[in-house]
């Protein structure tokens, strides 16, 4: 056979030799074409395998960090200050229902779990919950309190014990959420209510306790439904694919999302056991939204549904939650309660069918009515100017994302009762104020400073006539000018400097040529002049002309050394229109200025928060009560005698026509330029509060400090009811009968006495003659000496 009949390569030459003319090729034979491809899937097949298995490891770690690790991102709570009980108290009965309420305890025939009260005209049994506090936990009590008028006089336990002291639990007034807006309160699975974790179960995923994360019976199942409904009507996955979902992943119905799904959940299960996965749900699942602010978890929905605490929930509440987890927004009871009540009903009937609740129960529950609270957002936030003050304060120590994820507990000393009765002053004094003046007094804007001048505690903050309004906080952020506020420091720069209160001051025009050339010349408010007055009546009558040279005599230097020792931080001008109060403050600047005055010239920064702890109760800072002498108590005693005759004699007396006289108030009105700014700064023993009241575009005003802001400060004090200003005797103070004419030493039985302080030895020596040194007075006391 010829050699050209093959076709083959020379092994020599390496060359292939071309087949004979008119045949075709040979192909390469099929087995050989086959083994090449199973080698190219043998070797695919075992990438893919590798890439699994270090898909697996991955998603595997990740599971584990998040689970075992920092799970949610829990924002910081912010409480207010306990309620604390004892006898002797003075509290009313209203105020204690008040502070309850806020609370949300349940008014009830019989007290018998925690969150439950019996309410009678002169006794009240309280079911407190109890509280874990920074320095304690405060258990929960079963107590009675006796009433006899506006006094707690008794508290007595179950047992008949008599206890000394008792706190409530704080108010939780607000949080500092994290960027994604959710929000939660973590649970423990043990703390739940009965028939919670069942009540899922049975909806949710009823072989949650037999399955590995994945049901396929179940998927299989809902396959098969929606393939016969032509659409998606029921979804096969079970709890923990849920919480996978939600925990790690999105909710985006995608077929990447479902499969990369399958072997997370089996992975959880493999590493953790059902009650934990449960618990995990318990506090992930999404139940709701209240604003920009998502509701996650049971703990939360049952605040923000029912106003009570989880373990507190009755069985048809229970059922309603489980039965909104399929859709939150379709099962919403607020606005669909009709779906609702369907829905919830359907949970008992699963649950009386699976033998979890007794026909009894079931009837009884399924005739309740849905239970939830009207308002449609938390408590929470509910004094959002106080909020802002707070968050101010954190920032200065704590990181942005503490605040926000690591649920710190932060402990104030908003006093929520204070609050009320502010807001409630300034709401019924400003409704007057606009039907006595008509629109000479639209839009009127307000803000509200209210501390406790023995300790310097923030009790009360008001950022803006809308009292819910989160918006610009006028207590912090609006500089006005200040107006007569500001005497109280020239008059106090003056007495440092030897003036006393009856020093002749001249109330007459004058001028200063300012350094520009232009003239200053202040008037008074009534513009006229009033000839010699002693120290005290002007600052009383607050007239400017005497005040503005009083000022420029001490100096301005010394006038603002002593605004800024009297808490001042923000720079001043040393204009002669400062005198007079050109300067512009924040209430809360003069809230720390006055609050110097009125603790005898200790200088106690304010205190907005006590402590601040961590999500387990260890203390991470304390905000302990701290003062330093500013101003010789001897000197601010002069003061303080003045500013309660402003009060009882002066720009401010019309207060007594509203309050008690026994009540003894001190305090400065305040009127700015042109009557843009009304103010009020004063305090009693226990209560200081600084008033504004203006517009936002700075129009002028049909009323001045004494008819604005002193009727807010009046109305608070009035529903307060605080304890009288009772001023401390320095040892370097003497009192001295002097005559109100002259100036000059007195006897108390001369008509036109009047008794003033003095620092020892500066009391005028010269004695007024007022006719008692003739024979016949002497005569007269003599026979009244003897008779008595």
């Amino acid at each position: 056979m010829s050699a050209t009949a093959y076709d083959y390569t020379d092994p020599m030459s390496k060359k292939r030799t071309p087949p004979a003319k008119g045949r075709k090729p040979r192909r390469p034979s099929s087995p050989s074409r086959l083994a090449r491809l199973c080698r190219w899937l043998l070797k695919l097949g075992l990438l893919l395998s590798v890439i699994a298995v270090v898909g697996l490891i991955y998603l595997d770690a990740q599971i584990r960090s998040k689970f075992e690790g920092k799970r949610w991102a829990v924002p910081a709570k912010v409480y207010a200050r306990p309620l604390e009980l004892y006898p002797g108290q003075r509290l009313d009965m209203d105020e204690l229902k008040q502070e309850l309420k806020g609370l949300n305890y349940r008014f009830v025939r019989r007290a018998e779990q925690p969150g439950a009260v019996e309410w009678a005209s002169s006794r009240a049994r309280i079911y407190s919950r109890g509280f874990s506090f920074p320095d304690g936990a405060e258990p929960a009590r079963n107590m009675l309190l006796a009433f006899s008028g506006n006094q707690l006089t008794d508290i007595r336990d179950a047992e008949g014990r008599s206890l000394p002291l008792v706190r409530l639990e704080p108010m939780l007034i607000g949080g500092i959420y994290p960027k994604s807006n959710e929000d939660r309160d973590l649970i423990r699975l043990e703390d739940a209510p009965p028939h919670l974790a069942q009540a899922l179960v049975t909806v949710e995923d009823r072989a949650f306790y037999d399955h590995w994360g994945v049901s396929f019976k179940g998927i299989a199942r809902a396959m098969w439904v929606n393939v016969r409904a032509g659409r998606f009507v029921q979804g096969g996955s079970t709890l923990t694919q849920q919480l996978i979902k939600n925990f790690y992943l999105t909710s985006d119905r995608t077929l990447s999302r479902k499969l990369l799904e399958l072997p997370m959940a089996m992975l959880l299960e493999l590493h953790y056991d059902k009650d934990e996965i449960l618990e995990a749900y318990l506090n992930e699942v999404y139940l709701g939204q209240s604003g920009n602010r998502a509701i996650h978890g049971f703990g939360l929905a049952s605040q923000y549904y029912f106003s009570r605490p989880l373990e507190e929930l009755e069985l048809h509440q229970v059922a309603l939650l489980a039965g909104m987890v399929k859709g939150p927004s379709w099962y919403d009871p607020r606005r669909h309660p009709e779906r609702a009540l369907e829905r919830r009903n359907l949970v008992l009937s699963m649950l009386h069918q699976q033998g979890e609740i007794s026909q009894s129960e079931y009837d009884t529950a399924r005739q309740r009515t849905l239970g939830v609270v009207k308002q449609r957002s938390l408590h929470k936030g509910a004094f959002p100017a106080y909020l802002d003050l707070v968050k101010r304060k954190l920032r200065d120590e704590y990181h942005e994302d503490d605040l926000s994820t690591e649920g710190l507990r932060v402990f104030t000393a908003l006093d929520p009762l204070a609050q009320t009765r502010a807001e409630a002053a300034l709401d019924t004094s400003i409704k007057a104020l606009e039907q006595r003046y008509g629109a000479r007094a639209k839009d009127l804007e307000a803000s509200m400073v209210v501390t406790d001048p023995q300790t310097g505690e923030v009790l009360a903050l008001i950022g803006g006539r809308a009292t819910r309004y989160q918006g610009f906080n006028r207590a912090l952020d609006a500089l006005r000018p200040i107006g007569s506020l500001v005497k109280p420091a020239v008059y106090l720069a003056a007495l440092e400097q030897g003036y006393t209160l009856t020093t002749p001051l001249e109330d007459e025009p004058f001028s200063v040529k300012l350094p520009d050339g232009s003239v200053w010349q202040p008037q008074n408010f009534d513009r006229r002049s009033h000839g010699v007055v002693p120290l005290h009546r002007s600052l009383a009558l607050s007239y400017n002309q005497s005040t503005a040279r009083l000022g420029m005599e001490v100096g301005l230097e010394r006038v603002i050394d002593m605004l800024e020792r009297l808490g001042a931080e923000r720079e001043l001008k040393a204009y002669p229109s400062l005198l007079l109060g050109a300067q512009a403050l924040s209430p809360l600047e003069l809230a720390s200025m006055y609050q110097t005055i009125a603790a005898n010239g200790f200088r106690m920064p304010l205190r907005v928060i006590r402590r601040v702890t961590d999500a387990d109760g260890n203390e991470l800072s304390r905000y302990p009560f701290s003062l330093k002498q500013q101003v010789q108590p001897e000197v601010v005693h002069l003061l303080q005698y003045a500013l309660q005759e402003v009060a009882r004699e002066g720009t401010a007396r019309s207060v007594y026509r509203t309050l008690p006289s026994q009540l003894n108030v001190a305090g400065k009105t305040g009127t700015s330029n042109d009557q843009r700014d009304s103010w009020f700064a004063g305090f009693t023993g226990d209560r200081l509060a600084v008033v504004w009241l203006g517009r936002d575009d700075n129009g002028q005003l049909p009323f001045t400090g004494s008819g604005g802001a002193l009727k807010v400060w009046t109305e608070f004090m009035r529903r307060d009811r605080p304890e009288p200003f009772i001023a401390t005797r320095p040892a370097g103070i003497e009192y001295v009968w002097i005559d109100e004419a002259t100036g000059l030493r007195s006897d108390e039985r001369c008509q036109g006495s009047r008794q003033l302080p003095f620092i020892t030895g500066t009391a005028p020596d010269e004695k007024v003659d007022c006719g008692l040194d003739n024979p016949v007075h002497r005569s007269l006391d003599w026979f009244r000496n003897w008779f008595n």
